[in-house]
């Protein structure tokens, strides 16, 4: 029964391609339909799984794991279209596997959505989960954080594989305590930034034990809820790093991990935990600095993350970002640099997105530093202008351009450093305008 399913999904993917189609998901969800929901139950994987899940910053981490084997000379399978259901996973087995089911691989790196984990992984074997970070996101499809990180912990109660979690996010380091029996828990850690606090910064989810409710302790805050932290009461958060990013200096930006200085293209404290996520999976594996290096100094971000374009002589760096933290960490980069900067904030509300734009009180848009003007387009432009406004900064200022061509024009007409902040449907449109803009007056996309 299995082969015909396979043959089924196999010419699906033949017909889609013919039309010049990517065949990323629809195969997988016909075998979903065919199987029950049991569609990667089928296929014969031999080779080690390592998973890759979180709110932010999977993709960045799939990708340089991938890497990193793929220059120590091994084959591997990984979703980098990005399609992490369990339908999509299902598309890219069927694209690798023979007649019969079977995958060839040395490895299988696979960028996993965090409600789809105890899915995909009840049907194949996985070798070594890797857990980034949880905050709320697209509410609409996920719910509340908290039924997420349910599930995780669920799958995490029976699982005696590899967990490498981010140890300062308590609601990823929570999982460490899901199977008491697991002797391969693994935590990475980042020593604290030049712009740490000892306060809280933006909207935080991780402020009490999970395990006895009371306050948490933090001797330091990188980033909303990421942070050094411990229970006093229970002692939850007093563990042994397996790896620690230390000397960490943004403006050059390096930082040191087992005695290595690594230095990644990106100046912000995120990437910077990804990294550490990267340089902990391959101290797992055996990897050795000097691929390690090349990869984590080589690799870079596009398609509308942390992307730059020349608009004029006005250097613009465009961001993703589809949840408050994601618009955080691009303020906190743009607060982060000297001398004046403008914003573009481009919000839509299209079911990608998830209806729900209440997400965006939580941005913290009342630390501005030297933000001379604020642009807003999208489906929401004046929504995001409202609450722009709300926080205190000068009406006058913001400028309500829903058209993107015209709102890229506008960002263009003044001199200085520009930053866009786009969210998930919003982000391909404006990299256009972007590029129209710069075909039109002049410029380059770097």
């Amino acid at each position: 029964m299995n082969g015909i399913l396979i043959i089924i999904g196999k010419l699906a993917v033949a017909i889609l391609r013919l039309f010049k189609r990517n065949a990323g998901n629809l195969p997988g969800i016909v075998l979903w339909h065919l199987t029950g929901g049991k569609c990667c139950k089928m296929f014969r994987v031999s080779c080690p799984i390592i998973a890759v899940t979180g709110t932010n910053g999977k993709t960045s981490v799939t990708n340089c794991i991938a890497q990193l084997f793929e220059r120590s000379g091994k084959k591997i399978i990984i979703n980098k279209e990005g399609n992490n259901l369990d339908t999509g996973i299902c598309s890219l087995l069927l694209r690798h596997c023979s007649f019969t089911g079977k995958i060839d691989a040395d490895y299988l790196i696979l960028e996993t959505d965090e409600s789809h984990v105890p899915v995909v992984y009840s049907q194949l074997k996985l070798e070594t989960l890797v857990v980034l970070n949880f905050f709320r996101d697209q509410l609409d499809r996920n719910g509340e954080m908290e039924t997420l990180i349910q599930k995780i912990n669920g799958f995490c109660k029976t699982f005696d594989g590899n967990l490498l979690l981010n140890g300062d996010d308590p609601n990823t380091a929570r999982l460490g305590r899901a199977n008491p029996n697991n002797k391969n828990v693994r935590y990475f850690h980042a020593e604290p930034y030049a712009f740490a606090t000892k306060t809280i910064f933006e909207a935080s989810e991780g402020r009490f034990c999970p395990f006895c409710g009371e306050p948490l302790e933090y001797e330091y805050y990188q980033y909303s809820h990421i942070g050094k932290f411990k229970c006093g009461k229970c002692g939850f958060g007093d563990y042994v790093p397996y790896i620690t990013a230390e000397k960490i200096d943004l403006e050059k930006p390096v930082f040191t991990a087992d005695g290595h200085e690594y230095s990644p293209k990106l100046n912000s404290i995120y990437n910077i935990y990804n990294m550490t996520a990267v340089a902990g999976a391959a101290k797992l594996y055996g990897i050795g600095h000097k691929i390690t290096d090349s990869v984590i100094s080589e690799y870079t971000v596009n398609n509308g993350r942390m992307e730059t374009f020349m608009l004029g002589d006005r250097r613009t760096t465009l961001n993703l970002a589809k949840n408050p933290v994601g618009a955080n960490m691009t303020l906190r980069v743009m607060n982060e640099m000297r001398g004046e900067k403008e914003l573009l904030f481009v919000l839509n509300d299209n079911v990608a997105d998830g209806l729900d734009v209440s997400w965006i009180w939580d941005i913290n848009f009342s630390v501005f530093e030297r933000v001379a003007r604020v642009i807003t387009s999208g489906t929401r432009a004046y929504d995001i202008a409202v609450r722009i406004k709300c926080s205190d900064y000068p009406a006058e200022n913001i400028v309500v351009r829903p058209d993107l061509d015209d709102a890229v024009t506008e960002l263009a007409a003044t001199d200085g450093r520009k930053f866009v902040i786009a969210n998930y449907t919003a982000v391909q449109p404006t990299r256009s305008a972007l590029k129209r803009y710069i075909e039109k007056h002049g410029g380059k996309h770097e």
